[in-house]
């Protein structure tokens, strides 16, 4: 924890090193990219509806110019420059609202005018499916590109116990992308000579203080006068923190908090995804689960498909089918290896995986198992319902066994799902702990769009492959 000396040392060298520019840095290469992507965007869709109507040209184009103009300002209207602390889920949200937003009222000017006879409308329909790619993808990149950049995000001081302060600052360190980078770690009562801060550079605060501490309203007052904003950051588990709203009760505060679970017309709505994205995916993999199936056959006699029964929805049972990725006598080489080998046991025992399995079929089986392809003909449980695309994923009894029953429960509130948070955040190195983690963070966040983000990041992780074994 630094003293109030050792702050000031802090400040005078980010003061030295233009911290203050940061931000502004931050904020100009999420514009720029932005803007390429929105002008990526018009060009393919003049391109792809071009595909469609030979002969429509460039003149049959919406103007890009007031579009991507208008864009920006909605975009920075929406808080999305410098973006610094926002969740990817709620990045997402923004930017594919701004941009609808921005071609809807476009379209309403156009049709109403002259403009629309010289427009054509397929043009600025796959224009704007395009953006609602392209930005969010854009985005992603560049945060991870210039996350490590020394120019990268906004300077914050965590405030807080030397324990909660180091926790709060060690998860933002290992989040850089987030664009919130700890300065230093200050104990509460030196909160005193924060006011000195303020003009360093440093203008943003966290304070990881719980809620009831003795010192909290001073605290509170002390970090106003110093910081231009500063978030907290309360210690109240089984709270989801995605969809939290503030509200104002007779001078009270209330933090709403949003159960997107219970509301039928959000799963509805996820039910029509996976219904849309099964019958897509599942007609597109058919050639290539013909070809696994060859594969399997021709490496390891025996059928090709691997039954097993798993828990779904309210516990219900269901019979889950994937392509074998294992020998027939898998149980007995796991058993036999396990004995014999105290640090694969050790392995096993954390992970309930491998990373040198024995089962494995040589070539196609350590293959679909690194892409998860193996996981494709799900899909038709997907159809049936008893999976979604997205959800915790249906583990085998012996997994489930080594949780508590307050998760068991937990999970069946929602469908297991084909992909889930855990897959495309820790892959195959997630223990138990982290398994349960972002297995809770899934249920009590779950939105539409947190759905989305996954299955963004699942195609990110099955074409790199990383983490998976």
């Amino acid at each position: 924890m630094a003293t109030a000396t050792k702050l000031f040392e802090v400040a005078r060298a980010e003061r030295a090193r233009h911290a203050g520019l940061r931000p502004f840095l931050t904020g100009l290469s999420l514009l720029a990219s932005d803007a390429a992507a929105l002008s990526l965007a018009a060009g393919l869709g003049l391109l792809a509806w071009n595909r469609v109507k030979p002969g429509i040209g460039v003149e049959a184009s919406p103007s890009l110019l007031p579009v991507l103009a208008v864009s920006l300002v909605v975009y920075a209207w929406l808080g999305l420059y410098p973006a610094a602390g926002m969740s990817p889920v709620e990045e997402l949200r923004r930017t594919v609202l701004g941009a609808s937003l921005v071609y809807l009222v476009a379209s309403a000017v156009l049709f109403l005018t002259q403009g629309a006879a010289t427009t054509s409308r397929g043009i600025f329909l796959t224009s704007w499916m395009f953006s609602l790619l392209l930005v969010p993808a854009a985005r992603a990149w560049v945060r991870r590109a210039c996350s490590r950049a020394d120019w990268w995000g906004v300077p914050v001081l965590v405030i807080g116990s030397e324990s909660s302060a180091a926790r709060v600052s060690a998860q933002l360190c290992a989040r850089p992308e987030l664009g919130l980078r700890p300065m230093a770690t200050c104990p509460a009562e030196e909160a005193a000579a924060l006011r000195g801060l303020a003009h360093a550079g440093i203008r943003h605060a966290v304070l990881a203080v719980p809620l009831g501490s003795t010192c909290w309203n001073t605290l509170v007052e002390q970090t106003a006068e110093a910081f231009r904003t500063f978030t907290i950051v309360p210690e109240v588990p089984g709270l989801g923190s995605l969809w939290i709203s503030a509200r104002d009760l007779a001078g009270m505060l209330g933090l709403e908090v949003r159960q997107n679970l219970l509301v039928p017309a959000n799963r509805a709505l996820k039910r029509v995804l996976d219904l849309t994205a099964a019958l897509v995916f599942g007609l597109t993999a058919l050639p290539l689960i013909a070809v696994a199936v060859l594969w399997i056959k021709r490496v390891s006699p025996g059928p090709a498909f691997y039954w097993q029964e798993r828990e779904g929805e309210q516990g219900r049972p269901i019979r889950i089918c994937k392509l074998r990725t294992m020998y027939p006598d898998a149980e007995v080489r796991l058993s036999r290896h396990l004995a014999s080998n105290e640090a694969a046991r050790s392995e096993w025992e954390r992970y309930f995986k491998l990373r040198r399995d024995p089962r494995v079929l040589p070539g196609v089986g350590a293959w679909l198992r690194r892409t998860s392809l193996d996981e494709l003909p799900q899909l038709w449980n997907v159809l049936k319902g008893e999976m979604s695309l997205v959800g915790p994923r249906p583990l085998p009894r012996y997994h489930l066994d080594r949780f508590d029953e307050a998760f068991r429960l937990l999970r069946r509130r929602v469908p297991p799902g084909l992909t889930g948070l855990w897959q495309v955040a820790a892959r195959s190195d997630g223990d138990l702990d982290v398994q349960r983690s972002l297995d809770t963070y899934y249920i009590r966040n779950w939105s539409l769009w947190l759905d989305l983000h996954i299955l963004a990041r699942t195609v990110r992780a099955v074409v790199s492959r990383a983490g998976a074994y």
